[in-house]
Protein backbone atom coordinates (compact mmCIF):
# COMPACT_ATOMS: atom_id res chain seq x y z
CA UNK A 1 0.00 0.00 0.00
CA UNK A 2 2.33 2.59 0.69
CA UNK A 3 4.75 1.46 -2.12
CA UNK A 4 1.79 2.45 -4.30
CA UNK A 5 0.85 5.79 -2.62
CA UNK A 6 4.88 6.38 -3.26
CA UNK A 7 4.32 6.04 -7.08
CA UNK A 8 1.19 7.88 -7.52
CA UNK A 9 3.34 10.81 -5.39
CA UNK A 10 6.05 10.66 -7.61
CA UNK A 11 3.63 9.98 -10.85
CA UNK A 12 1.92 13.00 -9.76
CA UNK A 13 5.35 14.99 -9.41
CA UNK A 14 6.74 14.33 -12.69
CA UNK A 15 3.31 13.69 -15.07
CA UNK A 16 0.36 15.54 -13.71
CA UNK A 17 -1.26 16.21 -16.90
CA UNK A 18 -1.37 13.13 -17.40
CA UNK A 19 -2.41 12.27 -13.85
CA UNK A 20 -5.33 15.27 -14.45
CA UNK A 21 -6.34 13.62 -18.14
CA UNK A 22 -6.38 10.00 -16.40
CA UNK A 23 -8.16 10.85 -13.51
CA UNK A 24 -11.14 12.88 -14.89
CA UNK A 25 -11.38 10.48 -17.85
CA UNK A 26 -11.63 7.33 -16.09
CA UNK A 27 -14.44 8.07 -13.77
CA UNK A 28 -16.50 5.50 -15.66
CA UNK A 29 -14.10 2.72 -15.19
CA UNK A 30 -13.70 4.05 -11.21
CA UNK A 31 -17.74 4.01 -10.90
CA UNK A 32 -17.92 0.41 -12.53
CA UNK A 33 -15.22 -0.87 -10.51
CA UNK A 34 -16.84 0.43 -7.04
CA UNK A 35 -20.25 -1.07 -8.37
CA UNK A 36 -19.51 -4.17 -9.69
CA UNK A 37 -19.57 -6.80 -6.01
CA UNK A 38 -18.53 -9.93 -8.30
CA UNK A 39 -15.13 -10.97 -7.48
CA UNK A 40 -14.52 -11.22 -11.42
CA UNK A 41 -14.84 -7.57 -11.90
CA UNK A 42 -16.38 -8.02 -15.64
CA UNK A 43 -17.95 -4.62 -15.96
CA UNK A 44 -15.11 -2.95 -14.58
CA UNK A 45 -13.21 -4.45 -17.35
CA UNK A 46 -15.16 -4.20 -19.80
CA UNK A 47 -16.03 -0.25 -19.37
CA UNK A 48 -12.06 0.04 -18.96
CA UNK A 49 -11.26 -1.40 -22.39
CA UNK A 50 -13.48 0.91 -24.12
CA UNK A 51 -13.22 3.91 -21.80
CA UNK A 52 -9.55 4.15 -22.27
CA UNK A 53 -9.68 3.43 -26.12
CA UNK A 54 -11.83 7.20 -26.29
CA UNK A 55 -9.36 8.59 -23.84
CA UNK A 56 -6.34 7.04 -25.80
CA UNK A 57 -5.82 9.64 -28.43
CA UNK A 58 -6.27 12.47 -25.93
CA UNK A 59 -3.22 11.39 -24.14
CA UNK A 60 -1.46 10.78 -27.08
CA UNK A 61 -1.96 14.92 -27.35
CA UNK A 62 -0.43 15.54 -23.63
CA UNK A 63 2.33 13.44 -24.54
CA UNK A 64 3.53 14.48 -27.83
CA UNK A 65 1.96 17.42 -28.59
CA UNK A 66 1.92 19.89 -25.56
CA UNK A 67 2.53 18.24 -21.96
CA UNK A 68 0.72 21.26 -19.62
CA UNK A 69 -1.67 21.38 -16.99
CA UNK A 70 -3.30 23.83 -19.34
CA UNK A 71 -3.04 21.35 -22.76
CA UNK A 72 -5.03 19.18 -20.30
CA UNK A 73 -7.87 21.80 -18.74
CA UNK A 74 -8.32 22.18 -22.12
CA UNK A 75 -9.00 18.67 -22.98
CA UNK A 76 -11.17 18.49 -19.78
CA UNK A 77 -12.99 21.27 -20.82
CA UNK A 78 -13.70 21.16 -24.34
CA UNK A 79 -17.84 19.07 -24.60
CA UNK A 80 -17.07 17.07 -27.42
CA UNK A 81 -13.81 15.75 -26.23
CA UNK A 82 -15.49 14.52 -22.76
CA UNK A 83 -18.27 13.24 -25.49
CA UNK A 84 -15.52 11.05 -26.69
CA UNK A 85 -14.18 9.61 -23.65
CA UNK A 86 -17.55 9.68 -21.92
CA UNK A 87 -18.81 8.17 -24.84
CA UNK A 88 -16.82 5.01 -25.48
CA UNK A 89 -17.17 4.41 -22.09
CA UNK A 90 -20.89 3.97 -22.26
CA UNK A 91 -20.35 2.21 -25.11
CA UNK A 92 -18.43 -0.09 -22.73
CA UNK A 93 -21.29 -0.16 -20.85
CA UNK A 94 -23.86 -1.35 -23.52
CA UNK A 95 -21.79 -3.92 -24.71
CA UNK A 96 -21.53 -5.26 -20.73
CA UNK A 97 -25.11 -4.92 -20.77
CA UNK A 98 -26.71 -6.11 -24.45
CA UNK A 99 -23.53 -9.23 -24.66
CA UNK A 100 -24.59 -11.89 -22.14
CA UNK A 101 -28.15 -12.27 -23.45
CA UNK A 102 -26.43 -12.92 -26.97
CA UNK A 103 -24.00 -15.51 -25.90
CA UNK A 104 -26.25 -17.18 -23.75
CA UNK A 105 -29.08 -17.23 -26.65
CA UNK A 106 -26.11 -18.47 -29.03
CA UNK A 107 -24.74 -21.21 -26.02
CA UNK A 108 -28.36 -22.34 -26.22
CA UNK A 109 -28.81 -22.92 -29.74
CA UNK A 110 -25.37 -25.24 -30.02
CA UNK A 111 -26.74 -26.72 -27.17
CA UNK A 112 -29.78 -27.71 -28.87
CA UNK A 113 -28.20 -28.28 -31.83
CA UNK A 114 -25.65 -30.92 -30.64
CA UNK A 115 -28.67 -32.67 -28.84
CA UNK A 116 -30.43 -33.06 -32.10
CA UNK A 117 -27.74 -34.39 -33.69
CA UNK A 118 -27.16 -36.85 -31.06
CA UNK A 119 -30.35 -38.38 -31.20
CA UNK A 120 -30.19 -38.24 -35.11
CA UNK A 121 -26.89 -40.58 -34.01
CA UNK A 122 -29.07 -43.01 -31.06
CA UNK A 123 -31.66 -43.87 -34.13
CA UNK A 124 -29.03 -44.68 -36.52
CA UNK A 125 -27.73 -46.98 -33.80
CA UNK A 126 -30.86 -48.38 -33.02
CA UNK A 127 -31.55 -49.10 -36.41
CA UNK A 128 -28.18 -50.72 -36.86
CA UNK A 129 -28.44 -53.05 -33.48
CA UNK A 130 -31.86 -53.36 -33.33
CA UNK A 131 -34.31 -52.86 -30.43
CA UNK A 132 -32.22 -54.36 -27.95
CA UNK A 133 -30.03 -51.31 -27.49
CA UNK A 134 -33.26 -49.24 -26.70
CA UNK A 135 -32.91 -51.04 -23.15
CA UNK A 136 -30.48 -49.65 -22.21
CA UNK A 137 -31.49 -46.34 -23.41
CA UNK A 138 -34.55 -46.30 -21.91
CA UNK A 139 -32.41 -47.68 -18.70
CA UNK A 140 -29.81 -44.57 -18.72
CA UNK A 141 -33.25 -42.43 -20.05
CA UNK A 142 -34.45 -43.42 -16.31
CA UNK A 143 -32.00 -41.78 -14.11
CA UNK A 144 -29.15 -43.48 -11.83
CA UNK A 145 -32.18 -43.97 -9.16
CA UNK A 146 -33.86 -46.54 -11.50
CA UNK A 147 -30.74 -47.70 -13.06
CA UNK A 148 -29.64 -50.49 -9.39
CA UNK A 149 -33.35 -50.97 -9.50
CA UNK A 150 -33.62 -53.16 -12.91
CA UNK A 151 -30.47 -54.86 -12.36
Amino acid sequence: MIWGIVFVGTFMMISMPTVILLMFGLLPTIVAWVIDRSPQKYTMFCVFGMNFSGLLPFLMDIWFVEHSIDAATKIMSNVFDIMVIYGAAAFGWMLFVSLPPVITTFLTVMSERRVTVLKGNQRTIIEEWGDGVLTVIETLDAGPMNISTRY
